[in-house]
């Protein structure tokens, strides 16, 4: 197995076992540990039933090449990133954000709460594939570690503000911020209805959470809430939406964000960074307001380099990765949570109206299309049929093919005028891929 855009993630017990886990951990160590001046690393996973078995087997990996380890046991993303950068450790976390159950990953973070440049996993490969197969060393011992760090450090974005008199659903995703998000925002004041909370191993993502905003939607309406959020599994990433249920995704919360920022002086060179993905009506409205985009490929991955060779301090991606760089290392849906609803306790105004007022979205489809095997190259083998499509829309929309980063998918996208005509493209396309690659 290789790293995609996002870690390692395959198929739990078949492709992701627990002996592939403790060789990871151990090159991991190899390349990143004791010789390069780190020896602690802090581990934590999602809510999956695979997440114990490969979190202990990572563990032991890490352990047998000489690292100490803090286990957190069930810990979002974020809080693995921020424990790693405030103890000036590596860090590792068991999950596969937003797939199904029968999915794991494994991410890792370098010394600090950073993201692995391609050149440190391409190390990493080379480590692993020297490494005989590894019997799974029993007994790793977990000392855990307190929430209040995390907690205090989300609730400073506030600068001292509060959240009281807002009603939010919250909506986990049975994952693995079904604690410390509700706990963060009744800290920070506000009235908080939690769904999707009970994680039983397989429920993780299922019909809730960030890709399934329409669950949260629904009880915001039956609970005459003002906003509902919804995570991933991992908790890194977020999805809102209004009183009404309707949906305000990664580029409108970006563009509230970006503007918010700029105003009060705080948005670094007038500048955000997003993906290729980003709305058309996104960078529109940026350009209305002054605001310079930088774009990168897809990935936080990609999004955090830039923001770091920029020195800016905000990006993401419609998906609802957003970093905040002068608060986090990765992204935090439970601190971008928190951001977003201080700007509506700020404005006193709902949501939606915020939303409408930062962009317009153009219609926007996307088709997934699943193959056999990945294609990286999908846009220089398609060049004619993308060409074509792009004469259609004579500069009206764009076009992008891309292959997913952590499963065997090409991902079709059209922006155009229209709904319609958005949709006649992607499925000329999509149709397109499936005859030469499905």
């Amino acid at each position: 197995m290789k790293f995609g855009t996002d870690g390692v993630r395959g198929a739990a017990y078949t492709e992701l076992t627990a002996e592939f886990a403790a060789r990871l951990g151990r090159a991991a160590a190899q390349v990143l540990g004791p010789d390069a001046g780190s020896r602690l690393v802090v581990l934590g996973g999602d809510t999956r039933e695979s997440t114990p078995m490969l979190r202990d087997a990572l563990a032991s990996g890490f352990s047998e090449e000489g690292l100490d380890v803090v286990d957190l046991g069930t810990a979002t993303t974020p809080m693995v990133a921020f424990e790693a950068q405030r103890l000036g450790a590596l860090g590792a976390v068991v999950s596969a954000s937003h797939n199904p159950f029968g999915d794991n990953g494994i991410k890792l973070f370098a010394a600090g709460g950073t993201k692995l440049s391609d050149e440190v996993e391409g190390r990493i490969e080379t480590a692993l594939a020297g490494l005989a197969a590894a019997t799974v060393p029993p007994g790793v011992v977990r000392t855990g570690s307190s929430t209040e760090p995390y907690v205090s450090h989300v609730l400073s974005i506030l600068d001292g503000r509060r959240l009281d008199g807002l009603r939010v659903v919250l909506d986990t995703a049975n994952g693995a911020g079904h604690e410390i998000a509700p706990a963060v925002l009744r800290a920070a004041g506000a009235d908080v209805v939690v769904i999707a909370d009970g994680p039983d191993g397989r429920n993780i993502n299922d019909q809730c959470g960030a890709t399934f905003p329409a669950f949260v939607g629904d009880a915001v309406v039956d609970h005459g809430a003002d906003v509902g959020v919804a995570l991933d599994g991992d908790a890194d990433r977020l999805i809102a939406v209004d009183n009404t249920g309707r949906i305000v995704d990664g580029d409108h919360i970006i563009a509230i964000c970006a503007t918010d920022l700029r105003d009060r002086g705080e948005l670094r060179g007038d500048t955000v960074v997003v993906t290729v993905m980003t709305n058309l009506g996104f960078r529109l409205a940026m350009e209305r307001e002054g605001i310079e985009v930088v774009e990168t490929a897809v990935g936080d991955r990609y999004v955090l380099e830039a923001l770091a060779d920029g020195g800016y301090s905000l990006g993401g991606e419609q998906s609802g990765h957003v970093i905040f760089a002068d608060h986090a290392t990765t992204g935090d849906g439970v601190l971008t949570a928190v951001a977003l609803l201080d700007i509506v306790a700020r404005a006193g105004r709902p949501l939606g109206e915020l939303a409408a007022e930062a962009m317009t979205s153009l219609p926007q489809v996307l088709v997934n299309v699943r193959v056999g095997e990945r294609v990286p190259d999908v846009a220089a083998r398609l060049a004619e049929d993308v060409e074509a499509a792009e004469r259609e829309l004579d500069g009206t929309g764009r076009v992008l093919l891309r292959a997913s980063g952590t499963e065997p998918l090409i991902r079709v996208m059209v922006e155009a005028a229209t709904a319609e005509a958005a949709e006649s493209v992607a499925e000329r396309l999509a149709d397109a891929a499936r005859a030469r690659f499905s």
